[in-house]
Formats: structure tokens, sequence, C-alpha cells
């Protein structure tokens, strides 16, 4: 909880000054006394393509996220003060270059946060992380989730299904395949899940069935545009309603204009600005989110004003507010 004086919340917001945390939270490895975990994911090796500093991810967004440490305008809220918000650090990876290896790691730690009852809010990373944090706090098994499967709330440019090939340059549990095999495997229920924010020319024409086979809405950018927030906001609450929920975040559905710094860049169409992803996600208030992710930061990528990394870290703040304005008011 946040007791500090006003003097003491200007200071530390000054993300230049002192020990960069997420969001200037204490770092522990107790979860007894946290409901909310703030968790790095420094994983490159799902992705499979040549841009792989995914995992300097979670060390830029510590370095710019304490300027996020804000209240809730909306919410008119402080999360700090309604919950016990900590970083507990990065999932080791001693064998890095090996994605099946890390994703068990991932599985490996996030299963002990189910286990404690602690709600992850994750930075990675690329998109294969989602795989590994789901398995461990959604489905038969998961505390989190009561046993069910989660309904996902996924941004995205890509649908991450992709099921052509049995692996993607090599990664089995990959960035491209994490959103069909958590189905497959029951820890999400694709009839309950929407994916939006998909957008560009796809590589085949049947690029977007597998989605669609495996029970998926989809919502693409094109048909966003045609609808408008309020009736995809309704879609996605009407969908979703009653489920545990978790929402992943991959920063390439936000156009290149604010979010640069990404994997897999969508420059041909317009992608989401801030305001309409927000507006997006904050359409859950009320409902039983239990963790979340922000993936495909590329800090490398990024210019000298951190703009991707900022960005990354106000998106973490929204998906944590939400977990927190819920607990905090059932």
């Amino acid at each position: 909880m946040n007791t500090l004086t006003n003097e003491e919340r200007v200071v530390e917001a000054l993300y230049w000054w002192g020990i960069p945390t997420f969001f200037r939270c204490e770092h522990t490895q107790d979860y007894t006394n946290t409901d909310i975990g703030l968790v790095g994911v420094p994983h490159s090796t799902g992705n499979g393509t040549t841009e792989r500093d995914q995992h300097l991810g979670p060390r830029s967004v510590r370095h710019v996220s304490a300027y996020a440490r804000r209240v809730h305008n909306d919410f008119q809220f402080s999360p700090w003060d309604a919950c016990n918000i900590h970083d507990l650090g990065d999932v080791p990876f001693p064998e890095g270059n090996d994605n099946e290896k890390c994703i068990d790691r991932i599985y490996n730690f996030f299963k002990k946060l189910d286990d404690a009852g602690v709600n992850p809010v994750s930075i990675g990373g690329d998109h294969s992380i989602t795989g590994g944090v789901v398995k461990a706090i959604a489905g038969a098994d998961a505390k989190l989730s009561d046993g069910k499967k989660v309904a996902f709330l996924h941004f995205d440019a890509h649908t991450d299904t992709f099921q052509n090939l049995d692996h993607f340059m090599g990664a089995k549990r990959s960035a491209a395949h994490w959103g069909a095999y958590l189905v497959q495997d029951g820890h999400v229920d694709a009839h309950k899940s929407v994916q939006i924010g998909i957008r560009g020319h796809t590589r085949t024409l049947d690029w977007l069935q597998s989605s669609y086979d495996l029970g998926y809405d989809v919502i693409t950018k094109k048909e966003f545009d045609k609808i408008g927030l309020e009736s995809a906001c309704e879609r996605i609450k009407k969908r979703m309603d009653g489920e545990p929920i978790y929402i992943t975040f991959d920063l390439d559905c936000l156009d290149p204009s604010i979010a640069p710094a990404v994997s897999n860049l969508e420059p041909g169409c317009q992608g989401f600005y801030v305001d309409t992803a927000v507006e997006l996600i904050r359409s859950l208030k009320g409902q039983n989110v239990i963790g979340g992710d922000v993936v495909c930061l590329m800090p490398t990528m990024d210019g000298p004003k951190n703009l991707t990394s900022q960005v990354a870290s106000y998106i973490a703040f929204e998906i944590m507010c939400l977990i927190a304005w819920n607990k905090h008011n059932k």
C-alpha cells in the first residue's frame, strides 16, 4: 500500500532517479503479501526473425515506468493504495536460445504465482511468452481462473494461430503458434475470446482461417473502422461476460508512429492510437480480469525518448488498474 506525501510522490515519478523497478514498486520474491505481481519475461527465441532484441523489453520498461506511476483519473482510484503491487523480478533463462526450455521456465515461474493467488502483469519478450504464462494460470488445474479456461482479449496486428507448419523457424511453441495450442490444450476458450486489430496484407488468402476454425471472434482493423469503438466494446463485453479474462497486448497493434520499436511492423495501414486501445481495455472494467501481458517491444529500435517503452508502460498500467479496481471493488 502507498502512504507517501505529495512531495515524495513527485520524486517517485522522476524515472531517471533511484533504482529502476516496474512503476517504482518494491522488488520482492515473497508472494505472500502480493496481490498483483509485475514480472519481466526477457525472452526472444520464440519469434524466429532476425529482429530478436525483445528480451531487452523488461529492462527498458523498468527504466521509464516510474513516470507512469499515477492515479487513475477515469476510475477515480489509486491502484497503489488499493492493492499490494510488487515487482517480482524476471523469469530466469539459463537456456535462453532454446525456446522450448524457456517456455517451460515461464510456466514454472507463473505456476508459483498461480498457487499463491497472485495476479500477474508481465512485460515481454516476444509473444511466445503468453503460451507459458496462460498454461500456468488457466485451465483445469489453475487457481486464478478457478479451474476454467480463460477468455482472451488479444490485441495484435497478427492472429498468432499459424498452424500450417509444426514450428516457426525451429520454435515449436512459438510466437506464431501460441494462440492455437492454448485453445487445443484446454487453457483458452476461443468461443469466448476476441482478437482485435488484425491488419495488413496476409501471406496467403487463408491466413485468418485458423482463428475462425478455432472459434475466435476476429475484429480486423478494417472491420473495427466500420463498426466503431462503441460497437466493438459492446461485442467484447457480451462475448466475455462472466468469464475469467486474460489480456495480451502486442504493441504492433498500435500505429507505427506511436510504437515504432516493435518486432513485426505493419506500416502499410493505420494501427490503433493509444486512446482507442485504452478504451477497448477499459471496456472490461468490472469483469474478472486475472492477468495480462505487453509484448514485442524492441528497445534497440526505439528513439532517444524511449517512446515505445513509455507507451508499453502505460498499456501495462491500464491492464494493472483493471485488475486492481476489480479486486478492490469485489
